[in-house]
């Protein structure tokens, strides 16, 4: 956030620049803190102040004299210098007060983004052929007046509301994510099938003769990390072989510039919408087995005690041998029978020890529950099932910590590159969150020894562990992750303190991260090869900022899929009757997740107090009656009853029985 200088002639004093926060009811807030936790240091923008401002746009504010009445800073947005959404998704309705009263057919988008405080009017010369009722993405064209409505064209049609296909659409294009490619993109992606892979041999370390795997989802797509393994001496070479996407996807060619726009692939419950077309997410730098492919390689001499010995970077050129799913491969690690058993065995007790050590090292083992969802040939869902994280699971994802943590290390070495590595950073808690975990945790029944107002590592994974089988698991992991700071994308590097590394970064997905790809052309570069590094740190630190707000515009789509498919789920199942945990308290009311499907829903505070006065406890998170001293608190186990399950509105309602 940049400090302006102060005003000469305005009446508003300073000027601060950043990214404006706003409200469901159309409030603003910008935060000008060094420390942007802060929430003392943001300035309160009343709706008639925002001047058109939306959430997320680059804005310049102007202080007020006054303060509100929470005591923050009050300002108004005086320049918008770069919007954070080129247009938004909903439906389409027809104004008939306005045809009423000009005769003239008139329109307006009713936007599915809770944060877009207005309706967008869309003239008839703008509806591309929408109709009422529809589902469309509309590009807002002209809006200066705040006082009046903005006026927008429909760019795309997506389906009738309440199809599958138009509302996994809509809630991707909301987030700036298109399923569909631009032409030039997609010709250089079918021109890329020119390269012939067998020319990079002799150029490349080959790695062909050593027994290589792929372990990934059953319903993946594409497989961008591999493992080979083979034993020389009394150690164990490990390498672990990532899609070489940056030769497919050289610097600023019109695949690295959408793959850029677009920052990273967005996963959705029925779909994935790639960062790269297809041409290459699914073939070229698919890692398939039994065919020739092109890798970029960390491999490391590994101890029987799990520490490396000796570690080597650069090109290959590898064939896996074998596709594993999780299911398959955690099969026959717990068997220890099936095909490559041996070899399976020895990576998950390397993966075990890396996780021991990751303990002593002060890393938090944080495990959230996530669901798959059933759909029927239509996309409605029919069933809600648990996903289920193995020992197979956890041994590439402690490989792929290894690498990450290893290329950091290695570019960081070097005097120039250190400066332009996108580290992947993890802030500490603030001291608020920390105090508010603690609160919570002590509601729930779990105190915890404190340092200095925090509670160090080894009790929150003293907290974690203990948690096995009990209700309030979910519950305490979300409130654990809630607290924690968000792991964002820098060129300044601060460490990872989830994980505790001093260095980290992302190297191994470049098939659907954009940061990857630069490390992949960062680390060429420290092993002498500078013919894809960009030279200008501000271009990085400008990078580094645009991922982070695709990952969390993909986040938001991917979390937004889930919530609505769960909603659409509980809507057929009105007036049945299931098991939850009380999850959040508020004044207003209970939050109940429902416990095989976590459908998270609300029990209206005033259906639970109809006979009787409830007392809100901010401290203990709980309720209590007055008369009867009924009390609710969080984990909680409850029985309860769908009330209604509201689409548009991003609700579910439950009652107690």
């Amino acid at each position: 956030m940049k400090k302006m200088k102060k005003s000469e002639s305005g009446k508003q004093g300073n000027f601060f620049e950043g990214n404006i926060m706003v409200t469901r009811k159309g409030t603003g807030f910008l935060n000008i803190g060094e420390n942007k936790k802060d929430r003392t240091k943001d300035i309160f923008i009343d709706r008639q102040f925002l001047n058109t401002a939306l959430n997320g746009d680059e804005v310049k504010v102007a202080l007020h004299a006054k303060k509100s009445r929470e005591g923050l800073m009050t300002g108004e947005v005086v320049e918008i210098e770069a919007r954070a959404k080129a247009g938004f998704a909903g439906k389409l309705e027809a104004d008939t007060s306005a045809s009423l009263s000009t005769g003239k057919d008139a329109y307006y988008l009713v936007p599915d983004d809770l944060k877009m405080y207005t309706d967008i009017v869309v003239l008839k010369e703008n509806l591309g052929g929408a109709k009422v009722g529809e589902k469309v993405f509309v590009e807002i064209i002209h809006w200066r007046d705040s006082k009046q409505n903005p006026e927008g064209k429909v760019v795309k049609v997506l389906g009738k509301v309440g199809d599958n296909n138009a509302e996994m659409l809509s809630i991707a294009m909301d987030q700036g994510f298109d399923s569909s490619f631009p032409k030039k993109s997609e010709d250089e992606a079918a021109r890329a099938l020119q390269n012939k892979i067998s020319d990079e041999v002799g150029k490349r370390r080959d790695m062909r003769g050593v027994l290589t795997l792929t372990i990934d989802p059953e319903d993946a797509k594409d497989f961008d990390d591999a493992i080979s393994i083979k034993e020389v001496g009394n150690d164990f070479e490990v390498g672990i072989h990532i899609a070489d996407v940056s030769h497919f996807v050289p610097l600023g060619s019109e695949l690295d510039k959408e793959a850029r726009k677009r920052g990273t692939s967005v996963y959705l419950v029925d779909r994935t919408i790639p960062m790269l077309p297809e041409i290459l997410s699914n073939d070229l730098c698919s890692l398939k087995p039994d065919v020739d492919r092109l890798a970029m390689s960390a491999i490391f001499i590994i101890g029987k005690n799990g520490n490396v010995k000796d570690e080597w970077f650069g090109k290959t050129i590898i064939r896996s041998q074998k596709r594993f799913t999780y299911a398959e491969a955690e099969e026959v690690i717990k068997t220890e029978q099936g095909t490559f058993a041996k070899e399976l065995k020895i990576l998950n007790e390397i993966a075990r020890k890396s996780v021991k050590e990751k303990i002593d090292r002060g890393a938090i083992l944080i495990e959230q529950q996530e669901v798959k969802f059933v759909l029927d040939e239509k996309g409605i869902p029919i069933k809600v099932i648990k996903k289920e994280i193995g020992e197979a699971n956890n041994m590439i994802e402690e490989l792929m910590l290894l690498a990450n943590k290893k290329v950091a290390e290695k570019i960081s070495k070097d005097p120039i590159l250190k400066d332009l590595l996108i580290y992947r950073i993890h802030d500490q808690p603030s001291e608020e969150k920390m105090a508010g975990l603690i609160d919570f945790l002590r509601s729930a029944g779990y105190e915890s020894v404190t340092e200095k107002g925090y509670i160090p590592s080894n009790e929150l994974n003293k907290i974690l562990s203990g948690l096995k089988g009990k209700a309030e698991k979910d519950m305490i992991h979300k409130a654990i992750v809630r607290s924690m700071s968000k792991a964002i994308y820098s060129t300044k590097n601060i460490g990872h303190y989830g994980l505790a590394f001093k260095h980290y970064t992302h190297f191994t997905s470049p098939i659907r991260r954009y940061p990857d790809i630069v490390a992949h052309r960062l680390l060429m570069g420290a092993l002498g090869d500078n013919s894809q590094v960009i030279k200008q740190v501000k271009e990085y630190d400008k990078i580094a900022s645009e991922c982070s707000l695709r990952e969390k515009g993909a986040s938001e789509a991917e979390r937004n899929s889930i919530k609505y498919k769960q909603i659409e789920y509980m809507s057929y199942r009105v007036g049945q009757k299931f098991e939850g945990v009380i999850s959040w308290i508020a004044e207003w009311g209970i939050y109940v997740e429902e416990a095989e499907t976590k459908c998270e829903g609300m029990v209206k505070l005033r259906d639970v107090s109809k006979k009787e006065n409830f007392i809100f406890n901010e401290k203990k998170f709980e309720l209590k009656g007055e008369k009867t001293g009924k009390t609710y608190r969080l984990g909680d186990k409850v029985k309860i009853e769908v009330v209604s399950a509201d689409l548009e509105k991003k609700a579910i309602d439950y009652k107690f029985i």
